[in-house]
């Protein structure tokens, strides 16, 4: 049995809040530089160099990516032969995140109760997943979700007879009408089965994939390219002003379904899909 300090939880949380909101994973870095001289709109193209240009601007001088910091999301994978030592997990998790909105100055855009609407002015609490695996190490993800691009986001409760097309037509449905809304080029998560809530949960891990991975499962492989290409064809383009790059990605779970239902997700982030990932 491995025992990790809670303080080791606070600590890596606080810097990956800070860490995921000034710097973009290596692989979006490199597909926002491909979008740029694949682009065929002259107009698109301006757009995604003054996004890489803002990028740039945002590490120099640790001005986060975007005014937006998003809603703390975390996924825990926690090793079952690991013993959290000081406090529970989920206090650390939201400790971290904590220190980490107030120390790095980032915007608090959490409220306390969705109707009555009062910040809770330290963008607490995080929206936690939890995975127990084997090991003795905890894997954290750590997404700030923007909610420009997730309020952009559908679930279609198809049936089964609807098959691989019902989903084809449900993901480009989900992205036409997002149109310019979700800060195109965008990143589109997927999942498929489950239930109603495990295809939104296998949608938002999709989005944490590199953009340059596939899927492992041929069928989904050969989907993920087709979407990516039909949505590169809608014209949307960056910033939705029109082009030729829509969206970097298409990434799809899976999961088994009930015979009666096929599920699917559509989670959209937008064109920086801000995510960093620590093993402890």
């Amino acid at each position: 049995m491995r025992t990790i300090p809670v303080k080791d939880i606070i600590d890596n949380v606080k810097q990956m809040c800070i860490e995921a909101n000034h710097f973009l994973t290596k692989d979006m870095r490199q597909a926002l530089k491909q979008a740029e001289h694949t682009e065929k709109s002259p107009l698109g193209r301006q757009i995604l160099i003054q996004l890489e240009d803002n990028l740039q601007i945002a590490a120099q001088d640790m001005i986060p990516i975007c005014q937006d910091t998003g809603m703390a999301v975390v996924f825990m994978e926690v090793g079952q032969d690991v013993h959290v030592e000081g406090g529970l997990l989920t206090d650390a998790v939201n400790e971290g995140v904590r220190q980490g909105y107030q120390e790095g100055y980032l915007r608090k855009s959490v409220v306390k109760d969705p109707i009555k609407r009062e910040n809770t002015k330290d963008n607490t609490p995080a929206v936690i997943h939890y995975d127990i695996v084997s090991g003795d190490k905890i894997k954290i993800t750590f997404v700030p979700k923007g909610f420009g691009s997730e309020n952009m986001s559908r679930i279609f409760m198809l049936k089964p007879a609807d098959g691989i097309e019902g989903v084809k037509h449900a993901v480009l449905t989900a992205v036409k009408d997002a149109g310019p809304n979700a800060c195109p080029p965008m990143v589109v998560g997927v999942g498929i089965g489950g239930t109603f809530e495990k295809c939104a949960l296998l949608a938002k891990k999709a989005l944490t994939r590199p953009v340059d991975e596939y899927s492992g499962i041929p069928y989904v492989c050969e989907m993920e390219k087709e979407l990516l290409q039909k949505i590169n064809q809608s014209g949307i383009g960056p910033g939705g002003l029109g082009g030729t790059v829509t969206a970097l990605a298409v990434n799809i779970n899976t999961y088994p379904t009930h015979i009666a239902g096929l599920p699917v997700a559509v989670n959209i982030c937008c064109h920086v899909n801000r995510h960093c990932v620590r093993i402890l």
